[in-house]
């Protein structure tokens, strides 16, 4: 029987999700978006998850598309499969942290750049290499990059191809964090832990209404937050009623 190509591991609240292709430096075909649709829509649905880590197993994270998938025409199930699941990992309800070492190009990127935080170690090489292929961005790289980085440095990032490491993706604001190397595992899981001690209502809703930001002007976001009927999450009033905050 053959390995899964998403591991999963729940701990105490917090789900790791581990891109399991080490062999291929965990290589994007459509077998690997099959089961990690999978994983996400289980996720989404379960209240006791409060906080997703996104990783890879062994060298990298994530190197990228599979170029032999490309080659040998492996088709996903759907014409927008690959693009649909990345926008499923970005509108999961629960905060979530690319946790990146070692390649994170392209499709890899993409996928990082799906998740709210992105925490790199000094190993961790980052870059849109669409153009030295020949390919273009369907997975979100010319929506998602510019946001995060800005458009003048999203252009230049990706007319080159140029592979930045962890350090310089820290200072132009590509991840939020570079860690030196071996201290990256235990860096993400206390800020994982930090986010799941938090009300996991109030960390969804929260979560929601940025998302809802850049569908709408900053006078109807100011309405929006105030008129919602959020009311106190259900964990959050609970924990009032125990004495905290």
């Amino acid at each position: 029987m053959s390995s899964p190509l998403v591991l999963r591991q729940d701990d105490d609240g917090i789900t790791t999700l581990t891109l399991n292709r080490p062999d291929k430096l965990n290589a994007l075909n459509p077998a690997v978006f099959i089961e990690l649709r999978e994983h996400l829509a289980d996720i989404a649905d379960d209240d006791s998850i409060k906080c997703v880590v996104l990783t890879g197993a062994g060298r990298a994270f994530c190197a990228g598309h599979d170029l032999e998938a490309i080659a040998s025409h492996e088709k996903a199930p759907s014409k927008h499969f690959e693009p649909e699941t990345v926008d499923a990992l970005e509108r999961l309800p629960q905060p979530t942290i690319a946790k990146l070492h070692g390649h994170c190009y392209t499709g890899g990127l993409e996928l990082a750049l799906a998740c709210d935080l992105l925490i790199a170690d000094d190993t961790a090489r980052l870059g849109d290499t669409h153009g030295q292929w020949g390919l273009v961005p369907i997975w979100g790289m010319s929506v998602r990059l510019p946001e995060r980085v800005g458009i003048s440095t999203a252009k230049e990032l990706m007319f080159t191809s140029r592979r930045i490491g962890g350090a310089e993706a820290a200072r132009i604001g590509l991840v939020d964090r570079c860690v030196p190397e071996g201290e990256l595992d235990s860096t993400v899981a206390a800020l994982a832990t930090e986010v799941a001690t938090n009300s996991a209502g109030t960390n969804r809703i929260v979560k929601k209404l940025i998302a809802d930001r850049l569908e709408r002007t900053r006078n109807e976001a100011l309405l929006h937050e105030r008129e919602m009927p959020h009311g106190r999450p259900d964990d959050m009033a609970e924990r009032m009623r125990s004495g905290g905050r």
